[in-house]
């Protein structure tokens, strides 16, 4: 198991422990406004690092290739609010025409 999957890992281990405990310790409270803004943040934050982990990083080097041209089509379609199956065939489709100009 690599670094990274451990580290994935102790993070959903982690998150899922917060979510479990907080009910627990507030006792049928609410959380308080600040504390809301940060657990509603935190699933959408560690998808985004782990997508640019995986997408950006190679051992311990950053690369840009035919794969940030794929992320950005799929971003334009998410942002568009295209259906997700075609903005995932989109980012592929614009992934692998990049790979086979570039060569």
């Amino acid at each position: 198991m690599t670094g990274l999957w451990l580290a994935v890992l102790l993070v959903g281990a982690v998150s899922m422990a917060l979510k479990a405990t907080g009910p627990v310790l507030l006792g049928g409270e609410e959380l308080p406004a600040a504390m809301q803004r940060v657990v509603t943040l935190m699933a959408p934050t560690l998808l985004a690092a782990l997508i640019a982990t995986q997408m950006f990083g190679q051992g311990k080097s950053l690369v840009i290739d035919a794969r940030a041209v794929g992320l950005v089509v799929g971003a334009f379609g998410v942002w568009r609010k295209w259906p997700t199956l075609l903005v995932v065939v989109l980012g592929a489709a614009a992934t692998a025409l990049t790979r086979l100009v570039t060569g």
